[in-house]
């Protein structure tokens, strides 16, 4: 069996990252709904950093937090700065 690539490691790796901000907006929803204790927005804007695109797909398909203000700006401006990290990461990757 063959080694994996840097890119093939790096996919695997965001792969997880986005998988793991769609778990913790899907546990956070969870806790709402039974009243349970919650997740800080704090954490969750940490994690979108990370995986921002399973975060913004978790926020659209569970109507998670889709109208609380500031936080679906703030989730936004992650999501984008996600995206940047992912294109200097592409880039990073290509040009080495």
């Amino acid at each position: 069996m063959s080694e994996l690539s840097l890119i093939d490691r790096l996919l695997i790796v965001l792969a997880v990252l986005e998988l793991a901000a769609f778990g913790l907006f899907w546990f956070d929803k969870v806790q709402a709904r039974n009243g349970d204790w919650r997740i800080r927005e704090r954490s969750l804007l940490i994690m979108a950093l990370f995986g921002g695109i399973g975060a913004w797909f978790a926020q659209h398909l569970l109507r998670h937090k889709t109208r609380k203000e500031p936080f679906r700006t703030l989730l936004g401006v992650a999501v984008g700065v996600h995206l940047v990290g992912v294109a200097v990461g592409v880039w990073w990757v290509v040009s080495a």
